[in-house]
């Protein structure tokens, strides 16, 4: 037989198209590529491969070929897409972005070039996605079949294709850990390694465009045993007391019908409080400054590069097990954590949402309810970048960035100046001669880390040419040096205005650097360099700083605990002695005997026990003697990842039912 006569259905060939490309994805984009994901996005693809093929069976053999090929091509671009946005953002791009402007903000200002060299990096994987469209469109279409079909050649590819996709759905539904995925629990991310690109498509267009509503479930949270309870109890009453609002549980369960809001009543009703403790309002009357630092990370910090910086770790407080996640819009979702104290929503700009709802407890806030109206907030990028000049004023600061006011002071060159930033704006607050917060969401650490590709790089090339390190290595030095400028410039200002023993600076990174990451080769060659051995990417690429430095704090504790950034806000809050509610929080205070918890946006999470992997389903427990048994770990695992779970649904829930809007009215 001849092989030019051998011909290969689009049936057939359609579906191993769609996985192919689904395979071309899941490699490209890392992660677990072995697990039962593998088997759903099979059935997926051979779903969306007969619906293809049963379409086009309706027309002549020359319109099925055109059908076929122009849709493998959309999904051509689609899957490429989602590789070079991933290669970026290391997250998958979400529909909610599109809808939020997300695709103006990448063609504008410095992220152009990024844009850019990431489509450029992306050429390979583009090529390898346009295969299946080229075979249709070329004369490699020879060796494909395009019938006529009768009508029931037409009726059952679209019924098969149904059935598939249905059956599963229910598998889905039918395996617990998958059901929560695509319910209760969506997560782009975690969806994308489960179900691939075409059924997390559906998810997040169903969820967070047409606002279908996901089914509050709690899941049961046992209270670990204690095995000290004949001893006097940690909390000596009344010198600590809980750190809670009166709010009346009971009252607003009895009168509501809302299912969601009665849960969440009974939820918060029944969560434990922090208490307060020897460092409660240790910084009350104090001024804030607060900065968000594009990119940053203990890498960063050097006695002789970034001396100011240095100066802040070594005398500051010294959390040494902090960590920043990563979570799936990147920048604004590692900004959100660290000033809400709550969890991101995966598929929305939680952020920009939480723009129309009453955030009571964000910083802004909390100093204006005790009257300090001297509050600013300022980037030195694009003001309406992620909607900042949505969700910032609303946390209660007069908020400037590019194009309303910190053009008067900083150059328009990628990434900018936070020098200059923090030079042209500190006037503002320290002139009013009263007590102030301020905040700064940086930029200088941006992406890319090379000298032609960041401005501060360049600028600062000088001081690090000469480091036996990788050219990407010397760049991300020298962009931070021009963080360290900005604490220098801060710091000299403060003292000269009187205030420096009266202020406290608080850095903390939106997420790590993954600008250090490789688009081609081996992945975490730079991370290989910069540690000194592999990177283990499920904890230690995420393994972080927050530094905390007020320079009239002597013998400033170290802290050994786990925490993350989730933990920031109610730690400042007690800190600064505000009044708040700790269970109307995911993050806790750090200084508080809370157990520890640091959680990942895949459900990954670090106690005090141990750590546990959701990719590999494997818990590693600190020491031999964490637990008396087998069941007695199994059932602190469960009951752990209960908690976690119930802390996204919630978190979650607070964002879209505006909850402390409901608890506490709006003016």
């Amino acid at each position: 037989m001849q092989l030019s006569k051998v011909k290969i259905s689009t049936a057939i060939f359609c579906p191993l198209a769609v996985l192919y490309m689904e395979l071309v994805l899941r490699l490209l984009t890392g992660g677990d590529f072995f697990n039962i994901g593998l088997a759903f996005i099979t059935a997926f693809s051979a779903a969306i491969g007969l619906l293809i093929f049963g379409v086009g069976a309706f027309f002549s053999p020359k319109t099925q070929r055109i059908i076929s090929g122009v849709t493998l091509a959309v999904l051509g671009v689609l899957y490429a897409t989602q590789i070079v946005y991933y290669s970026v953002f290391n997250n998958f791009l979400i529909v909610y972005s599109l809808k939020a402007g997300g695709a103006d903000q990448i063609m504008t200002d410095g992220m152009l070039d990024n844009t850019l060299k990431a489509i450029y990096s992306g050429i390979p994987a583009v090529l390898l996605l346009a295969i299946p469209a080229v075979i249709v469109f070329t004369p490699l279409s020879r060796y494909l079949s395009f019938k006529r079909q009768p009508v029931i050649g037409r009726v059952i590819p679209l019924v098969s294709a149904a059935v598939v996709y249905a059956a599963a759905v229910v598998g889905i539904v039918l395996t617990p850990t998958l059901s929560a995925v695509q319910s209760g629990l969506f997560d782009t991310n975690i969806s994308m390694n489960r179900f691939g690109l075409i059924h997390t498509e559906v998810l997040d267009i169903g969820y967070n465009i047409f606002g279908i509503e996901q089914e509050l479930e709690l899941e049961a949270e046992k209270p670990e045993p204690d095995e000290e309870t004949e001893k006097e109890p940690e909390i000596e009453l009344p010198k600590y007391v809980p750190h809670t609002l009166d709010i009346d549980f009971e009252a607003l369960k009895a009168t509501e019908t809302d299912k969601d809001l009665i849960l969440m009543n009974e939820y918060f009703a029944a969560k434990e409080p922090t208490y307060t403790n020897d460092y409660t309002g240790m910084y009350k009357g104090y001024n804030l400054v607060m900065l968000v630092a594009e990119g940053f990370s203990p890498y960063a910090i050097d006695p002789v590069l970034t001396p100011t910086l240095y100066k802040m770790q070594q005398e500051g407080f010294n959390f040494q097990n902090f960590y920043t996640p990563v979570w799936g819009v990147s920048t604004s979702d590692g900004e959100y954590t660290a000033c809400t104290g709550l969890i991101p929503k995966s598929g929305v700009w939680s952020f920009y949402r939480s723009g129309n709802n009453l955030m009571p407890f964000c910083l802004g806030n909390m100093f204006k309810s005790i009257g300090v109206n001297n509050t600013f907030a300022y980037h030195n990028n694009t003001a309406s970048y992620y909607h900042r000049d949505i969700s910032h004023p609303n946390m209660g600061y007069n908020y400037k960035g590019m194009g309303t006011g910190v053009e008067q002071y900083v150059d328009k060159v990628w990434p900018q100046s936070d020098h200059q930033m923090v030079a042209g704006s500190i006037d503002e607050y320290l002139s009013k001669e009263e007590p102030f917060h301020a905040y700064y969401m940086t930029v200088s650490g941006h992406l890319h880390y090379t000298k032609m590709g960041n401005y501060q790089a360049a600028k600062h090339w000088d001081k690090v040419k000469n480091l036996t390190c990788s050219d990407t290595l010397k760049a991300y030095y020298a962009c931070n040096i021009e963080l360290d400028l900005a604490m220098e410039e801060l710091l000299r200002r403060l003292n000269e205005a009187g205030v420096a023993d009266k202020t406290v600076i608080a850095i903390t990174p939106d997420h790590y650097p993954y600008g250090l990451e490789r688009s081609e080769g081996d992945k975490y060659a730079i991370w290989e360099e910069l540690l000194g051995h592999p990177v283990e990417t499920q904890f230690e690429l995420y393994e972080s700083v927050f530094l905390l430095y007020c320079q009239s704090t002597k013998n400033p504790p170290q802290v050994a605990k786990n925490c993350y950034s989730v933990d920031i806000l109610p730690t400042l809050l007690n800190l600064f002695g505000f009044e708040y509610d700790s269970r109307l929080l995911m993050g806790t205070d750090i200084m508080s005997s809370e157990d520890e918890l640091v959680v990942f946006g895949n459900r990954s999470f670090i106690t005090d026990k141990g750590k546990y992997n959701s990719r590999t389903g494997s818990f590693t427990p600190h020491s031999d003697d964490a637990f008396a048994s087998e069941d007695e770990k199994k059932a602190y695992i469960a009951n752990i990842k209960a908690v976690v779970n119930n802390k996204f649904k919630m978190s979650a829930k607070i964002l879209e039912e505006d909850y402390y809007g409901y608890l506490f009215g709006k003016e």
